[in-house]
């Protein structure tokens, strides 16, 4: 059971950085009456309007943002929310992550993982080699693809996310997937 959080003086929770998980990031502004388009990363773009509440992201913690209106647009969603009423106050949000917290998502059943618990874990191939750490995924029309980056040379390797194929084992307490995978 998740504790409670505690916030500081100025309203911002301090929960850990696990405890949240990004779903968007706040673009341009839209109009002249404070709204903003949003950059949805839920699988369907519009699935996000249906998480609530948002926070966004500052250097001191995740801060709830409260919705006053939100619709999809075009091939994206653009956001009104409460208290900025001009693009000056909205274009303040440019750029800030949206996340909810970890708590809102459906559970998932045994060996099923949301991309942003596999973010960040090291990969270790069949030889026991190092690859990096995945940095981020890429939905393709066949299979989800893991980018992973190499902090020693810099390098990016796109490994194909495959259970039981190429992805052999994942062990978020440790922060390791083992794959069956060489490169060149």
């Amino acid at each position: 059971m998740q504790q409670p959080q505690q916030s500081n003086h100025l309203g911002i929770e301090t929960m850990k950085q696990t405890d949240y998980v990004i779903i968007g990031k706040i673009g341009t502004t839209y109009g002249v009456q404070g709204w903003v388009k949003v950059f949805s990363f839920t699988e369907w773009t519009n699935d996000i309007l249906g998480y609530g509440p948002w926070y966004i992201e500052n250097a001191e913690g995740w801060e709830q943002i409260d919705i006053s209106d939100g619709h999809p647009h075009g091939k994206g969603v653009v956001v009104k929310f409460t208290g900025y009423d001009n693009p000056e106050q909205a274009r303040l949000l440019t750029g800030k992550k949206i996340g909810i917290r970890r708590s809102q998502l459906p559970a998932l059943h045994e060996d099923e993982y949301y991309w942003s618990d596999l973010e960040g874990l090291t990969v270790i191939n069949q030889h026991g080699t190092t690859l990096g750490k995945v940095i981020y995924l890429i939905e393709t029309g066949s299979n989800d693809v893991l980018v992973v980056k190499n902090d020693e040379d810099d390098k990016e390797l796109a490994i194909p996310y495959l259970p039981d194929e190429v992805v052999i084992r994942i062990d978020l307490k440790n922060q390791v997937m083992h794959v069956n995978w060489d490169f060149n």
